[in-house]
């Protein structure tokens, strides 16, 4: 039995994502100036939300939104709750979002929260 694969952090992925798209450019004989657009997401957002915790402290959370693409129709994904994720996986996750879309030929662009 295999073992597992170690996760990527952010950066990683995001990297391994980019990797990916650029070789399947490549693969299907698109221009590269397909892989310009692909690699940048429309819209990154970065909030942060100050909360006065029960012990009277204020802590600050910060969330992130990005949104790929809307070529394909309005922006489609959910959110990530977890608290090491970081702006690198959660635009990983919106492009992977867009491609999912468009190889099941749904009619949404990607997108995803964390």
């Amino acid at each position: 039995m295999s073992q597992p694969k170690p996760q990527l952090g952010g950066s990683e992925f995001l990297e391994d994502v980019l990797r990916k798209v650029k070789e399947a450019v490549e693969i299907t004989g698109y221009d590269s100036s397909y892989y310009e657009v692909l690699r940048y997401p429309k819209v990154q957002l970065t909030v942060s939300i100050p909360v006065r915790m029960r012990d009277g402290s204020i802590r600050t959370f910060i969330g992130y939104r990005v949104q790929h693409s809307n070529a394909r129709g309005p922006y489609k994904g959910g959110i990530r709750y977890y608290p090491t994720t970081d702006l690198d996986e959660v635009t990983a996750l919106a492009m992977l979002m867009t491609y999912k879309c468009a190889v099941v030929d749904l009619p949404y662009g990607g997108a995803k929260g964390g």
